[in-house]
């Protein structure tokens, strides 16, 4: 049982605590001896972009009943710093039974194209969006997301180099409410590891607010796709192609306050989780290097948390009450992080706010986890998304 336990609770740490030390010394490992290569008379590792060869960019994006926010993005993403020619909208009308079609054509931009269809899910607009793209980016986004106006250079710039298939941004998340909510720290700590995996040519699933792909590279997807932006980049990484991280392309969404909605969200990113191992089978395949470690480290390893943690759990009882002081005491750890957790449900005051906040936001990420494996297990778990109640925010004054 003490082995259990250990190896349980040792998965854990592995997945939110040793990964990002293992990707950051690799990085700078890597880093140094392409320095020591250069130094001693190499290539020169310095990327020479011209900012004269702008490739045609379309911006593609799926949206269901968006009314309240579909103008501004549509004039957002008109308003971008780049050549106008070069540069087309298309929107995507899932089965829209509000304004939302009407909205988008109200800038009356020739650049603009609104395309209607019956409700479908993001997965089949996008895949009938993109043939139709006239760029050879298609940058991808969410219609309740403001992109920074310099975002799509940031992205377009990197297909110079021909080796690049997909560029991700980076999604800032605001909350109007609490200036410190839970998903802010967890958030950045995903940036960190997308900066770094991004360094070594493989970030690990882009976000659907802020990515960009070759229009020749994206591969139409199953109508039933849960989490489209995760299956679209891995499947470009696992044919050999580099998916860099931009931070300098930068894309704003408001967050929920919804707790409800925030559980289904996450819950529903759970059952795509488990369904992307069976679209995306080769990010598993050892041949495929950093790719499929990063996978079973990053993402595969993390989807299994929560059944580590109830094993640990489970597994700590009788080895307390056969076993040590040691053991006695990681059973009553175990007792008193869920105890906080559950402190952080109820908003508990004082000092232990902040700490049980964070403890409830991790139990309930893992909670949503399980309760999305049984969806996907049941098939339960419907493709075509739910608009959550958040609307697209003002720019930061640049």
């Amino acid at each position: 049982m003490g082995v259990l336990v250990a190896l349980c609770l040792g998965f854990v740490a592995y997945a939110y605590l040793g990964y990002p030390i293992v990707i950051i010394a690799w990085t700078g490992l890597r880093e140094a001896a392409s320095g020591i290569r250069f130094v001693a008379g190499g290539p020169d590792r310095r990327v020479r972009r011209r900012d004269d060869r702008w490739p045609t960019l379309t911006v593609a994006l799926a949206a269901h009943d968006e009314q309240t926010c579909i103008r501004q993005k549509v004039e957002n993403c008109l308003a971008l710093d780049y050549p106008p020619e070069k540069l087309e909208v298309l929107v995507g009308c899932d089965g829209c039974t509000d304004r939302t079609a009407e909205l988008a054509r109200a800038t009356g931009d020739a650049r603009v194209t609104v395309v209607e269809g019956p409700r479908s899910g993001k997965a089949t607009v996008l895949s009938q969006l993109v043939p139709r793209a006239r760029g050879d980016v298609v940058l991808l986004t969410d219609a309740n997301t403001l992109l920074d106006r310099g975002a799509a250079k940031a992205l377009a710039r990197h297909f110079q180099e021909p080796s690049v298939g997909a560029v991700v941004g980076r999604l800032r998340l605001y909350n109007r409410v609490k200036r410190d909510y839970e998903e802010s720290l967890y958030w950045k700590y995903e940036t960190v590891l997308k900066f770094y995996e991004g360094k070594l040519g493989c970030v690990l699933g882009a976000n659907g607010g802020l990515y960009a792909v070759r229009r020749l590279l994206f591969q139409p997807l199953r109508g039933t796709t849960i989490i489209d932006d995760f299956v679209v980049a891995v499947r470009i990484a696992a044919r050999g192609w580099c998916v860099p991280y931009e931070p300098e392309a930068v894309a704003y969404e408001e967050t929920t306050e919804d707790v409800s909605e925030e559980f289904g969200r996450r819950a529903r990113i759970g059952a795509g989780n488990w369904q992307s191992l069976a679209l995306v089978p080769e990010a598993l395949d050892p041949r495929r290097g950093f790719l499929a470690f990063a996978f079973v480290s990053h993402k595969l390893l993390r989807w299994l948390v929560p059944f580590f943690l109830a094993a640990a759990l489970a597994a700590s009882i009788p080895f307390a009450w056969s076993g040590g002081l040691a053991a006695k005491l990681l059973l009553v750890g175990q007792a008193a992080f869920y105890a906080l957790g559950l402190a952080g449900r109820w908003r508990v005051r004082g000092r232990l706010r902040r700490p049980a906040a964070l403890a409830w936001y991790f139990l309930s990420m893992n909670a949503a986890l399980a309760v999305g494996l049984w969806r996907f297990i049941r098939g339960t778990q419907d493709a075509a998304w739910e608009r959550t109640s958040r609307t697209a925010p003002d720019l930061p004054a640049m």
